[in-house]
């Protein structure tokens, strides 16, 4: 078979290219764009499967930011003294975040995820990383989505999500429904169980001539799935399955895949597990505060998602949606009014299945003994501990096989507690406004202990653990105005 049917380069060099990032590990080989088993054909004509639907029918959808997303301007610390110094002139103000408490804000471009945070809906974890922290983007994904040990070789390794369907009982509802990735191939689905593949993009953005090298390849290894592409390819009858808007909407590709995403996870015969991928965080240059090159990604990120919710409707209460990203920036900003690259950022949860309106963290600080390497925000919160408490609490994932299968070798790693609420009914959740909190979650707050959450509870700020995560500030509380 000869290699024109396949790209020669990764498709994470020509990201890393077109963003300007000058790393120079190139990666010249094809396991990535053949990870997956069943990509690049209409999920609308694959066969379907019965789920019966319940009140505990659990979604969860996995959002990769690429590039190096910013954690301290995301979410910003404007309570830690030494952040606006580090910052310069990109730093936010607390009057220009959308707050959640009186140390830390949402950046003003999140106005959909701040309003799900007011109503319980979505949370924060601060100063997490991925076990590997060599500030490459290639290692960094690779570690973040294959889910081994730092020092685990992850070249052609399963992702953990594969393995995750993999290691379910045949008859689980979870592994019945499956997973599908929207847009490119991840590496968290690569593995031997069966993947979906979608894309908002891909048949209008290819020639004939690709087209039929396609066919071919499937021709040639998987009848079947050449079978499903020819019939994917009836443009019609996939944009009335699947395409969000027929085209008749001009909005983003990004929230075409999030609307998309929701209408295939919605239903009862569809995935229960999407991933995605969002572009464009390599913010070397011009970042920028409350406007410029930031703000507009996490924009049209803050956009998909809340298109996302409005779609998914009643699943909604059912769902948890993970934003992650391979690591965060410096501390400081650089020459060129940006940030390279870091170790510590931010993970967003967001979903009526979330414990929402809380900030998870072991604040660090950001004093200059405090920084990872005298240059990051130093990580306390594995992401893995995120992913075992999405796990184990929102899908039913027993301990042992998180520690050893899914995630190998992870037993020190510890599960994050109390990031999923308990079940509500879907009408409670859809019910629920957008804007403001409701009485209960209001009532909640107010009892909640002064500090923020800690990885595995709360921590009063009058206690040496409290003074410690807050790097010498003596008194602080969740700060809810409500409360």
């Amino acid at each position: 078979m000869s290699d024109d049917h396949f790209p020669a380069v990764d498709p994470r060099i020509l990201r890393a290219a077109a963003e300007g990032c000058t790393e120079s590990r190139i990666l010249m080989n094809r396991r990535h764009m053949l990870g997956v088993s069943a990509g690049f054909f209409a999920w609308a004509f694959a066969p379907k499967f019965a789920v019966a639907g319940s009140s505990t029918d659990p979604r969860l959808l996995l959002v990769i930011i690429r590039g190096g997303m910013d954690g301290l301007n995301t979410v910003v610390p404007f309570g830690d003294p030494n952040y606006a110094g580090l910052r310069g002139g990109i730093a936010m103000p607390a009057a220009s975040t959308i707050q959640l408490n009186s140390f830390f804000g949402m950046h003003p471009s999140l106005t959909a995820l701040g309003s799900l945070y007011g109503a319980g809906q979505a949370a924060v974890v601060h100063a997490t990383c991925t076990p590997k922290r060599n500030r490459s983007h290639f290692d960094a994904q690779d570690n973040l989505e294959t889910g081994l040990p730092a020092d685990g070789n992850t070249t052609n390794a399963t992702g953990w999500l594969n393995r995750l369907l993999t290691a379910l009982p045949s008859g689980d509802p979870i592994r019945v429904g499956g997973a599908v990735q929207v847009g490119e191939a991840p590496v968290v689905l690569r593995g031997p169980a069966p993947v979906l593949g979608w894309s908002p993009t891909w048949f209008s953005h290819v020639n004939q001539i690709t087209t039929n090298n396609l066919l071919g390849v499937y021709d040639a290894v998987d009848p079947g799935m050449a079978g499903y592409l020819r019939r994917g390819l009836t443009a019609d009858a996939l944009a009335e399955a699947v395409d969000p808007n027929g085209g008749s909407e001009d909005i983003s590709q990004l929230r075409k895949a999030f609307r998309g995403a929701a209408r295939m996870m919605r239903v009862d015969t569809g995935p229960r597990i999407a991933v995605l991928s969002v572009e464009g965080f390599d913010t070397h240059v011009d970042q920028g505060g409350a406007t410029g090159q930031l703000a507009t990604r996490l924009a049209e990120l803050d956009g998909g998602i809340a298109d996302y919710r409005t779609e998914m409707a009643e699943a909604w209460a059912q769902t948890v949606v993970v934003c992650v990203t391979e690591f965060g920036r410096t501390a400081a900003v650089n020459g060129n009014l940006g940030t390279d690259h870091g170790v510590g950022t931010v993970a967003l949860l967001a979903g009526g299945a979330v414990n929402g309106g809380n900030v998870f963290t072991d604040w660090p600080g950001l004093a200059p003994q405090n920084l990872y390497e005298q240059s990051d925000l130093n990580p306390t919160t594995d992401l893995r501990s995120i992913f075992k408490g999405v796990l184990q609490d929102h899908l039913g994932v027993p301990k042992t096989l998180l520690d050893e299968t899914i995630f190998p070798s992870s037993a020190s790693v510890p599960v994050l507690q109390n990031l999923i609420r308990s079940p509500v009914s879907a009408d409670q959740i859809a019910k629920s406004s957008l804007v403001t909190a409701t009485a209960k979650t209001k009532a909640l707050r107010g009892k909640m202990q002064a500090g923020w959450s800690a990885p595995t509870r709360p921590v009063d700020a009058k206690s040496a653990a409290g003074r410690r995560n807050l790097g010498g500030i003596a008194k602080y509380r969740q700060a809810f105005p409500e409360a």
